[in-house]
């Protein structure tokens, strides 16, 4: 890949993943306050319904869940990163062909060519 697409690439990929730390830590206040939440109804005169307490504990799931997402993709978005400045960025790692250009400006963090990746998609679904 010529150096100037390797910059370009480095450029899109931090930028994604400002917008993924700032997801990140979006999900960690929410999941603070509905930890503190969570305490002060504790401590509340008030009993809540079961189905209330369900809907907020699935609420707590949910927000854990979108963080550890989120964790994921920044560390997918760091190793893309790393393959930038190594210069192995859009090189698949299955055939060592180049994986297309449109192909890494929608997916970024993408290791293997598209048809590596139908290959392998194929041969889960076989199993």
């Amino acid at each position: 890949m010529e150096p100037e697409q390797l910059a370009r690439f480095g450029r899109l990929i931090q930028e994604k993943l400002a917008q993924a730390r700032g997801e990140l830590e979006e999900f960690e206040r929410i999941s603070r306050s509905q930890a503190a939440q969570e305490s002060a109804e504790d401590r509340s005169a008030y009993s809540l319904h079961m189905a209330d307490r369900g809907t907020d504990a699935m609420e707590r799931e949910k927000t854990l869940l979108f963080a550890q997402r989120s964790d994921d993709y920044i560390e997918y978005l760091q190793e893309a990163l790393q393959r930038v400045q190594q210069g192995t960025f859009g090189v698949c790692r299955t055939c060592h062909g180049q994986i297309g250009l449109a192909r890494l400006e929608a997916v970024p963090t993408a290791t293997q060519c598209i048809e590596c990746k139908s290959k392998q998609e194929g041969l889960r679904e076989a199993s």
